[in-house]
């Protein structure tokens, strides 16, 4: 039987840190890891578009 592949992953602490430099919060941080990896670019990226999708856009 084939093992499943491996979830990428971050620290708790890491996850902590982004939600708080991103504005998302931490279970938003991980899904958005579960989507496209640890690259910390990229999840700042997607952080970005989730949190401009629920400000108004004055606030953008």
């Amino acid at each position: 039987m084939a093992d499943e592949p491996k979830q990428p992953t971050l620290s708790q602490d890491t996850v902590s840190g982004l939600a708080l430099d991103t504005g998302i919060t931490e279970d938003e941080v991980r899904a958005i890891v579960r989507l496209v990896g640890t690259d910390r670019s990229s999840i700042r990226r997607e952080a970005r578009v989730l949190r401009n999708q629920r400000l108004p856009t004055h606030l953008r």
